[in-house]
């Protein structure tokens, strides 16, 4: 297991380390996430996270589920990152994959799911997010 230590970001005016577990699920928690439509959403998700200067520390994509574990700039705001992730993929993976299009009114549901990892030591988020795929 790879330890990760807590690394203090600044931008122009904030020192931070503001690190967010986020879980979100295609609308009606249909198990699309899959093979090419998985690798695709891995692929959004990085380039989005990287765009916007976002550590994205851990990701695992279930088939009904995604799981994150990101350090976002408050100035920009998880809530922000999460409403662009959603968007951008939802789109691109509509248009690129009509089986899903025509399965799903929209890919997302509105909701997800946002806890900070202040009580938590990050080995144990981490280890539970790489544990996902193995426990089914």
């Amino acid at each position: 297991m790879v330890q990760y230590a807590v690394k203090y970001k600044s931008n122009n005016n904030v020192v931070y380390s503001c690190i967010y577990h986020v879980i979100w699920c295609p609308k009606y928690r249909r198990p699309v996430l899959v093979d090419a439509v998985a690798e695709r959403l891995r692929g959004i998700i990085q380039d989005t996270c990287s765009e916007h200067s976002v550590e994205l520390i851990e990701m695992e994509i279930m088939p009904d589920h995604v799981h994150m574990l990101v350090n976002v700039d408050p100035q920009f705001g998880i809530h922000k990152l999460v409403k662009t992730i959603k968007g951008r993929s939802s789109r691109n993976i509509r248009t690129e994959f009509p089986s899903i299009k025509s399965r799903l009114p929209t890919l997302w549901t509105n909701s997800y799911f946002v806890v900070t990892t202040g009580g938590a030591p990050l080995e144990i988020i981490k280890q539970y997010i790489e544990q996902q795929k193995r426990s089914r």
